[in-house]
């Protein structure tokens, strides 16, 4: 059985303009020691997802399954869900400066972390789990370190703390939440290593959340591309970087530098903005950007079918699903839309 198995999440914000539609209908599995990377532009619900299955989303209407070591995390009231997350399931946020109290000094508070879930536990003994842990990320003097405050780490150290945090209670899994954003390409790259190694040496499943497909080329096993609140593609890295289905999936892959083989060195960007959550297209949701729409794109929503030549290789697209990849025969259809 998968550790995590999320069937038909729906995740809704009702507002003054309207009902904000974040997710709508996601399903996904996360196995033991694997990487899963849910990637997509920002507003296509991958934050939201995660997020709703761990009780972070206050005033959502959730509904839908998540199914973590047998466990559906959405039946759980507060405490309950409290006891699995940070012991259990870890998150590593975006902005580790607005998860870590200003107030109290780093060590202070993965020591908390410690003594909260395991009461049993000595001050010393957490404090010395606590300067083993700042040390394991790669945080150098981590005995004097213990002592500082958020402000006195750099963003990559305090990052670094956070990855220290996750680790504190051997979680199961860690979900990181586009964990590199605020970094340097040279900081960006340590901490992703720093992730890596960690999984690989504590066998700790991951769901790595990003927009930037190029981030999870060497650390996914599986990728989830997410697009309106809805999976529109999902399979292995190697598929889907080589031979990627949907249009969306291959704009995004266009849009990483030097991805596209122009010599000039010029990116291609997905035309236009992704959609309002509160009035979402109709049928295919990508349908006004894409270069393949035909009239069936904006009548009927496309479910997530298999496509031939790939183990778990799925597409929510109407282009045939027996064409591996968007050649001569996509090309082709796209013409003939055009035409009629």
């Amino acid at each position: 059985m998968s550790l995590l198995e999320v069937t038909d999440l729906h995740v809704s914000f009702p507002t003054s303009d309207g009902v904000v539609q974040a997710v709508r209908g996601l399903s996904f599995r996360v196995e033991r020691g694997r990487t899963l990377a849910i990637v997509g532009e920002s507003g296509s619900g991958k934050t939201v997802s995660t997020q709703a299955i761990l009780g972070l989303t206050p005033g959502a209407d959730i509904s839908g399954t998540a199914l973590f070591d047998g466990v559906n995390l959405l039946d759980l009231d507060g405490e309950r869900l409290r006891r699995i997350r940070g012991a259990e399931i870890s998150v590593v946020f975006q902005d580790p400066l607005t998860s870590l109290h200003p107030l109290y000094t780093v060590g202070r508070q993965i020591e908390e972390l410690i003594r909260v879930h395991l009461p049993d536990t000595s001050r010393a003994e957490a404090r010395r789990r606590t300067v083993e842990l700042l040390g394991l990320v790669g945080i150098p003097r981590p005995e004097r370190r213990v002592d500082d405050y958020p402000h006195q780490f750099s963003g990559g150290m305090r990052q670094r703390a956070m990855i220290a945090m996750s680790l504190a209670l051997n979680p199961k899994l860690i979900v990181a939440d586009e964990p590199t954003t605020a970094l340097d390409a040279t900081v960006q790259a340590q901490i992703l290593e720093l992730i890596a190694r960690v999984q690989a040496e504590f066998g700790i499943a991951l769901v790595l959340i990003t927009h930037d497909l190029g981030v999870v080329a060497g650390m996914a096993d599986e990728v989830l591309v997410m697009y309106a609140g809805l999976a529109v593609e999902r399979a292995d890295r190697r598929t889907l970087y080589y031979r990627p289905h949907h249009p969306y999936t291959k704009g995004l892959l266009e849009s990483i530098p030097g991805s596209s083989g122009d010599r000039g060195g010029r990116l291609r960007p997905i035309p236009g903005s992704p959609p309002s959550l509160i009035a979402i297209p109709s049928g295919c949701a990508f349908h006004p950007r894409c270069p393949y729409a035909m009239p069936v794109c904006p009548a009927e929503r496309p479910p997530l079918a298999a496509v031939t030549g790939g183990a778990n290789h799925a597409s929510a697209c109407w282009l045939p699903h027996d064409a591996v990849g968007l050649g001569a025969e996509a090309e082709a259809l796209r013409l003939k839309a055009k035409e009629s």
